[in-house]
């Protein structure tokens, strides 16, 4: 990688809350990994390191970072298959880092769901560059970030994480605010309970999907009038839940 100019910290690389934007780099050459986390700190970002594919989709599954460096030729999983893994339950952006230089391998990569690549060598300038302008494209718009979802009797708040049930505030833990927020966030549509745990939990968890039933009973228990006849998390039997909105209580709502 050419050094050219040190890169400058910007503020741009901070979240609203002052927290500096991690990006996962995975990259077995410990040269490039190094020569990369140096310059990206230097402009503001928190980064992590991985080795291999393996340990990649195991640090995103349990860091969440807003970015991931990823090279295609890596041991144990390969960056395709490191993508394929990350997409299943992710849209975090993906920066390809690769010395092949034939279409077919970028477009390949491309069409797996990486967001854009660098061709190894690459600059220092060139790399903070892309990352950054990957950053604002994928940045959530201000006033969406803020939008509540407000249905009958239900209101979430997801730029606060807050819910209130008929108008009173209710304490939810992380897990079941993520739970409720996925589910209302796309009304009506069916999620198995294996999607649920990798999009609320996190590829790394390897409990029973019964972990899923239990937090919806929890769930249920604190924002429906009666959990047994629930009116917004309706059980879809032997495939999993899904949210109503219109907030009519079911005959038999049990997990």
């Amino acid at each position: 990688m050419n050094d050219q100019q040190t890169p400058q910290p910007s503020p741009a690389n901070e979240a609203t809350s002052g927290v500096p934007q991690t990006i996962l780099v995975v990259e077995d050459e410990g040269d490039i990994s190094n020569l990369v986390k140096f310059y990206l700190e230097k402009a503001g970002f928190r980064i992590i390191i991985a080795e291999d594919g393996a340990k990649g989709i195991e640090l995103h599954a349990r860091e969440h970072p807003d970015l991931v460096i990823l090279d295609l030729m890596l041991p144990k999983v390969d960056g395709r298959e490191v993508i394929k893994r990350i997409r299943q339950w992710s849209q975090t952006p993906v920066l390809m880092l690769t010395a092949l230089r034939a279409e077919e391998d970028r477009i390949a990569g491309l069409d797996q769901g990486a967001d854009d690549y660098l061709t190894k060598p690459f600059s220092a300038r060139e790399l903070v560059s892309r990352v950054r302008a990957i950053l604002r494209r994928v940045a959530p718009r201000p006033s969406a970030a803020s939008e509540a979802l407000v249905y009958p009797g239900l209101t979430i708040h997801p730029a606060t994480r807050r819910v209130e049930v008929n108008g009173h505030p209710v304490d939810l833990t992380a897990k079941e605010f993520s739970l409720l927020l996925t589910l209302a966030s796309a009304p009506d549509q069916v999620f198995s309970r294996e999607t649920l745990l990798s999009r609320v939990w996190g590829f790394e968890y390897l409990g029973d999907s019964r972990t899923v039933d239990v937090h919806v009973g929890t769930l249920r228990r604190k924002i429906e009038d009666d959990p047994a006849h629930p009116r917004f998390i309706k059980t879809i039997w032997r495939v999993g839940y899904k949210f109503d909105a219109r907030g009519e209580a079911e005959t038999d709502g049990g997990v």
